[in-house]
């Protein structure tokens, strides 16, 4: 097997494993807003990824013929399988074994994050492809000596600007590989020009004139190191061009925004607002000091991670268990025998391999100084400390494709070791595929579906032109799936909550729907009230989730009628039951309407519940699907209980 055909080869495989198990609509957090926004040629959340939304759009538009989520969600499929082939090509040429490129291709493949984000539409399937695709290319540099290589290295950087810049954890590899060269002898021209693109591609992308300009100075220092003898100019210069020409598309930003498309989130439509977005100031970024949380815990919270993703089906919870530790053991042993291979077949690469795997775990802790994780930490911090709103294991994706590529390796070495077959090997670098497989599944109900259930419960019942109040994203982006991709109740205006603090999307409801009065902004809740004021004044109906907490509702409305999995805002309903709060909110039941989502639910469910997995989101909202038959049974003291912390109704 030549190393062309290991990689051609391991790229049809794990396309055939991720197009098994790709999520046949949308799933839950960014993806349905990220369907919604290519969909629309719209703008997601700040930093806005312009490239990735239009190649979505593309994309979709290429394969018309399948349903326009299931043609995004194989972007991201068709992006990690070429980023599996890449890697499977590089190492093949740099250690001349190619079935140990095609090993650590497939277990680097296999790892559960890279497989999750293989399956559904998110961005950092396309950043992974991006990374790996520039470290190709330096490997390229270093190997020829050719220029033509470093400029494409370089380019392929400056496009994590218009992507994502997670892109730029791969930027130390990028920069090893083209100044280290394969006949000896560092390659200083090169080293500075994709040194100075690294740092000004990190300032535009958080938008910081000092960063950009400190990335000039280094490229132009890149003409003053001297490349066999003689001064150097053509490729910093060049290097600086192309890294002008990946940035110009953010001004799709701006374009669209002056169209303000269905998805628009920021508004970038003037340069300040692009910087507003481009720089995420929407959010509280941390510096990297001081820290957010403890950094045992931070450290410690990787290594939860780790745990992940080699075997979650012999522990598919958070909670560690003897069988899943002693097989992720197992494979940390196999990257250490893949590791010391590797060291002897090529210490390029194995250099470059080792950085990666730094850079992609000690690196991503430090730089982007997490909360604890969702899951992690609770018997070790206070209980009220702050903790990440869900898991980030996806930022730590490099670090494990490269354990991943060494644990492949290793199992083919080991196999060698005790005159096994290669086969042998290859079968076990496998192995995380089956031991993943039936908790990555995307295909399994009710998981498979849960998300377009959830909305069509929340949209279907609303009366025409109701303004629906929603808790989070995860209750608003299969909203906007639904309402922008499948055309499922367009009249229906959807207020996010939470979002209601960023003074774009309040003048967005004013300027869109006639919602809220006043130009002055305020603090959310008053914006809240004064939206739900201006939708009555109208003669709109004002709807609220069960998911919004009752200290959220109460700023809407007093007097609420529920229908199943929304309640309505009126003083007078027929209703067979009543709860009255001690915030004096008054919230009747429609038992008829409730009965009827509770039928409808429960035929839909058909005593399915989702499957045990670390990311408890499918869990639950399953179990608020289950509101309304909860409503309509007899309470007692323990069902009181779930009302108030499931259904946020007492």
């Amino acid at each position: 097997m030549t190393g062309r055909r290991a990689a051609w080869l391991v790229g049809a495989v794990l396309l055939a494993v991720y197009a098994s198990t790709l999520a046949p609509s949308a799933t839950f957090w960014d993806a349905g807003e990220f369907i919604a926004a290519a969909h629309s040629l719209g703008i997601p959340h700040p930093p806005g990824t312009p490239l990735f939304v239009i190649a979505l759009n593309a994309w979709a538009r290429l394969w018309s013929a399948l349903p326009f989520a299931v043609a995004t969600n194989s972007f991201s499929a068709v992006c990690t399988a070429a980023a599996g082939a890449l890697t499977a090509l590089v190492v093949a040429r740099s250690t001349g074994a190619p079935t140990a490129a095609f090993a650590a291709a497939l277990t680097a493949g296999a790892m559960s994050t890279v497989w999750q984000n293989a399956t559904e539409t998110e961005v950092y399937a396309a950043s992974l492809l991006l990374s790996v695709a520039s470290i190709a290319s330096a490997d390229m540099a270093g190997r020829t000596g050719e220029r033509r290589w470093v400029l494409l290295a370089a380019y392929l950087l400056a496009l994590a600007v218009p992507v994502h810049l997670s892109a730029l954890v791969a930027a130390p590899v990028v920069i090893l590989l083209a100044a280290d060269r394969l006949e000896g002898g560092t390659d200083w021209n090169a080293a500075f020009t994709l040194l100075g693109v690294t740092v000004a591609v990190a300032g535009i992308g958080r938008v910081s004139a000092a960063l950009i300009v400190v990335g000039i100075v280094f490229t132009i220092g890149a003409t003053v190191a001297r490349s066999a003898q003689r001064i150097e100019w053509k490729t910093p210069a060049a290097a600086l061009v192309l890294t002008i020409v990946a940035s110009t598309a953010l001004a799709y930003l701006m374009v669209r925004a002056a169209q303000d498309p269905a998805i628009n989130q920021g508004n970038p439509r003037t340069f300040s607002q692009l910087a507003y977005v481009v720089g995420r100031k929407q959010y509280a970024v941390p510096g990297m000091w001081p820290r957010e949380a403890p950094v045992w815990l931070q450290i410690g919270n990787w290594f939860e991670y780790a745990d992940w993703q080699f075997a979650l089906v012999l522990g598919p919870t958070v909670i560690p268990t003897v069988a899943r530790v002693l097989a992720t053991l197992v494979f940390a042993a196999l990257g250490v025998v893949g590791s010391a291979w590797h060291r002897r077949a090529d210490r390029r690469t194995w250099r470059a391999v080792g950085l990666l795997f730094l850079c992609g775990s000690l690196g991503v802790i430090a730089y982007l100084n997490l909360k604890a994780g969702r899951s992690f930490g609770w018997p070790f911090i206070p209980q009220d400390a702050r903790h990440e709103a869900r898991d980030r294991d996806y930022f730590f994706v490099l670090g494990f494709w490269a354990w991943g590529i060494w644990a492949g390796m290793g199992a083919v070495a080991l196999a060698k070791r005790f005159a096994l077959p290669s086969a042998v090997g290859v079968a076990a670098s496998a192995l995380p595929i089956a031991l993943n497989w039936s908790v990555v599944n995307r295909r399994v109900e009710p998981d498979a579906s849960l998300p377009r259930e959830l909305a069509a419960t929340l949209l279907d019942p609303l009366p025409n032109r109701a303004v629906l109040f929603v808790g989070g994203d995860n209750d608003t982006y299969p909203l906007w799936y639904e309402q922008q991709v499948e055309g499922r109740r367009p009249d229906v205006t959807v207020v996010t909550m939470p979002l209601l603090a960023a003074p774009w999307y309040v003048d967005e409801l004013r300027r869109r729907a006639g919602l809220g009065t006043g130009d002055r902004f305020e603090q959310p809740g008053v914006e809240a009230a004064r939206i739900a004021s201006g939708a009555r004044a109208s003669g709109r109906p004002v709807a609220v989730s069960l998911t919004v907490l009752p200290e959220d509702r109460i700023q809407l409305s007093r007097a609420w009628t529920v229908i199943g999995m929304v309640a309505i805002d009126h003083s007078a309903s027929p209703a067979n039951d009543s709860l009255r709060h001690t915030s004096s909110e008054v919230i009747t039941i429609d038992t008829e309407k409730v009965r009827g989502a509770a039928q409808r639910l429960g035929a839909w469910t058909s005593g399915r519940s989702p499957r045990p997995q670390p990311d408890a989101i499918s869990d639950y909202f399953s179990r608020v699907l289950g509101c309304p038959i909860l409503l309509l049974s007899p309470r007692s003291p323990a069902q009181r209980v779930s009302l108030d912390s499931l259904c946020n109704l007492r």
